[in-house]
């Protein structure tokens, strides 16, 4: 995760970006990026999406991390702590269901 984070944050600041990216339109980008993935799939099954647009779904996918990553650096979060703790909350409200 830390040479994903590294690179993402040297191509930003390389560009003098950072200025640009406060909170607000970082997480506005989330949004949007994440509604360019749903329309891969939009009035497709799943199986029809993958195939049409498989490399345009990875592509998305890469931008909402990019820009996830630029909001956790812009809030000083450590992503990997936090989705580790998210992971052993969701383990307590989520058991595995034996039997």
């Amino acid at each position: 995760m830390d040479n994903i984070r590294k690179t993402i944050i040297n191509f930003r600041d390389e560009r003098n970006w950072k200025p640009y990216h406060n909170e607000k339109d970082l997480a506005i980008s989330i949004s949007l990026e994440a509604n360019e993935l749903l329309e891969n799939f939009q009035w497709k099954t799943s199986d029809e999406a993958v195939r049409d647009s498989e490399q345009n779904i990875k592509e998305e996918m890469a931008d909402i991390l990019i820009y996830l990553v630029q909001l956790a650096d812009k809030m000083d979060i450590d992503l990997e702590e936090e989705v580790l703790k998210k992971m052993k909350k969701n383990a307590l409200k989520y058991p595995v269901q034996k039997g």
